[in-house]
């Protein structure tokens, strides 16, 4: 009877703090930063699973993801700790080299990350990002500056080529208002440095809906990740840069996740 009453206790405790919001401030921001964890219900305390960030695009939230996927159902029904942290608007999820106060990076492994891993039961092994827009760069972006980190990372409509915001979407006052033949678009996009996964084992996954203006660079990405011999899912298929897209497309990266977990 006592055995029951714990289990119970336990499974309650999950249960009652299914959803947890965090309010970091750091010197890397230039304000609050919000982040949205998702328990799923029935993990015992004494257990860890397998977690994933969720990085929302340009102009949006902590909350995007959670209005396009329902994330305590995802969580629920895979097991996994869903992060869903806010890229405040506009940050890319990158080091400005022009705005002191904007180092996204810098919060994500200095700030964020280290807090989530000691409140919250994450299997370290089996750590995943992913993101949409502007959050697939930033997922791809920090995955290639700590791979050591996660076992596997994602993009979906991601902002791969920071060329394609060459006026727009924030990205120029970030890189410092660089001219449009300066080197800097390249140095800070994904695709430029997708060749640090050279002669590694980790695997990822990106996709792009054929009628996203994002589409010829993400199939320029897998050309390249081809050409260097990366461990790179990509998937090419209808849709256009939207919620609809990303609802569909979101279920893919979770079942390739799922297959990473296995092994």
């Amino acid at each position: 009877m006592k055995v029951l009453f714990t289990a119970l206790i336990t499974l309650y405790f999950f249960s009652a703090n299914a959803q947890k919001q965090i309010i970091f401030t750091s010197k890397n921001l230039p304000q609050a930063d919000t982040t949205w964890v998702f328990i799923p219900k029935n993990l015992s305390k004494k257990d860890k699973a397998p977690t994933v960030i969720l990085l929302h695009g340009w102009s949006g939230n902590y909350k995007q993801w959670n209005s396009i996927m329902d994330a305590q159902k995802y969580a629920d029904d895979y097991g996994y700790i869903l992060v869903c942290p806010d890229g405040l608007y506009k940050s890319w999820y990158l080091n400005s080299p022009a705005k002191a106060d904007w180092q996204y990076e810098n919060f994500f492994f200095n700030d964020l990350l280290p807090k989530i891993k000691n409140d919250y039961p994450v299997d370290t092994a089996n750590l995943f990002i992913t993101g949409l827009s502007m959050g697939g760069h930033g997922a791809m972006w920090l995955f290639l500056k700590h791979p050591e980190e996660f076992k596997s990372a994602g993009s979906t409509s991601g902002g791969i080529n920071l060329r394609d915001a060459i006026g727009k979407f924030g990205v120029p006052e970030l890189l410092g208002n660089p001219d449009k033949d300066s080197d800097i678009w390249l140095k800070y996009s994904v695709i430029q440095n997708i060749d640090k996964l050279v002669g590694s084992k980790k695997e990822i996954i990106f996709d792009c809906g054929s009628s996203d203006f994002f589409y010829q660079s993400n199939n320029q990405m897998k050309k390249k990740c081809d050409s260097l011999k990366i461990n790179a899912t990509y998937i090419s298929q209808p849709g256009n840069h939207n919620s609809d897209y990303w609802k569909k497309s979101i279920k893919q990266q979770f079942e390739f996740f799922s297959k990473q977990v296995s092994k």
